[in-house]
């Protein structure tokens, strides 16, 4: 029995682009049409520069194995499709005639966007477990005493006679009363944190939160941009916490920017990408992106978002992000945060869309 050789490309999951010795296009199966959002009559004929760019890293290694005759490999490229990015794993090999030259190449594409999604997932639920441990120990070793210093500290002020005893003494008050409130936002991570859940108009939530920056001396000179879904219905969310996680988000963007770019809120409904719900089932997922014009975000840093007490801002704290991920995380939800170089930071934010408390 004689098959169909690409009758058997397109049963294979990962993608496959053969390539001829002038790396043009000559097979391309339904995965990698996928991919690439190119049908197999557009994709046929092509160079290799024109599936993703001329700049494009497997473009470029495509071009080194067709030049060395040796195979090659990257992980984590990025591929955008329909606007998101998706992480592919690419192995190159060439391909020889019966006289031992080079005929052309055959890429394997694998698209392990999820797989890294998953991965990233676990370590921020990992990273917030940490957090509450580290949490419930500053409280109990640092909530009491703090109650006694500020105890003796009001009663230094009360019976000192000269200004500057007094004037230290309100100084360890006000330095004790900063230090409870940052152990009152660590203790949401011990405590979890009810949710009051209900129908919510997500755009509204974002109003509220864009009113409130129109209002903040950090938003002045910063355009906000609205680029809302109107088809969404409501969602099942607190509103309460859900405007604490996108002014957390928000806020950053406008400090990154010092007073000088554009702040762009998208809404979409993304129904092939599912979310798991508490009962084990699952619903499509509602994104919000927080796109800025700033500087973005350096390398060195990426590891480190999301670690509370790490910021590079004077006052800061370090925990917006890591109370947004908290949040998010107690609706199902996930927070991805991207900075493609020279494009500013990017904030996306998906939670299931529950319309109904069942």
């Amino acid at each position: 029995m004689t098959r169909s050789l690409s009758g058997v490309l397109d049963a294979v999951l990962a993608g496959i682009v053969v390539l001829d010795s002038e790396a043009r296009v000559e097979l391309v199966n339904s995965a990698a049409c996928r991919l690439l959002e190119l049908g197999p009559e557009l994709a046929r004929g092509r160079a290799v520069e024109g599936l993703l760019g001329a700049e494009h890293s497997v473009a470029r290694l495509a071009r080194t194995v067709l030049a060395s005759g040796r195979s090659a490999a990257e992980n984590e490229c990025r591929v955008e499709r329909r606007g998101e990015d998706l992480v592919v794993d690419v192995a190159i090999s060439p391909l020889f005639d019966a006289a031992g030259d080079l005929d052309g190449l055959v890429l394997f594409l694998r698209d392990s966007t999820l797989q890294r999604n998953l991965q990233s997932a676990s370590a921020e639920r990992q990273q917030l477990s940490t957090l509450a441990g580290i949490a419930a120990g500053v409280a109990h070793e640092v909530k009491n005493p703090l109650g006694g210093i500020r105890g003796a500290a009001e009663l230094l002020a009360g019976r000192a006679s000269d200004v500057k005893t007094v004037d230290a003494a309100e100084l360890i008050v006000r330095e004790v009363d900063r230090i409870a409130t940052l152990v009152d936002d660590l203790m949401i991570f011990t405590q979890g944190g009810s949710l009051r859940l209900a129908p919510t108009n997500i755009h509204r939530v974002l109003d509220d939160v864009l009113d409130l920056l129109a209002m903040d001396p950090l938003g002045r000179g910063v355009k906000l941009e609205r680029l809302y879904d109107p088809s969404l219905p409501e969602v099942l969310l607190d509103a309460d916490r859900m405007t604490q996680v996108f002014h957390n988000l928000a806020r950053n963007a406008l400090q990154a920017m010092n007073g000088d770019g554009m702040l762009s809120i998208k809404t979409r409904l993304h129904l092939d990408r599912r979310l798991g719900l508490p009962d084990g089932s699952s619903a499509p997922a509602l994104r919000v992106e927080l796109s800025d014009t700033g500087p973005g975000i350096p390398k060195e840093h990426f590891e480190k978002l999301g670690t509370p007490f790490f910021t590079t801002r004077v006052g800061g704290t370090g925990l917006g992000i890591a109370t947004a991920r908290h949040w998010l995380d107690r609706h199902g939800g996930t927070l991805r945060i991207e900075s493609p170089e020279g494009q500013g930071a990017r904030a996306r934010v998906e939670i299931p869309l529950r319309t109904d408390a069942a």
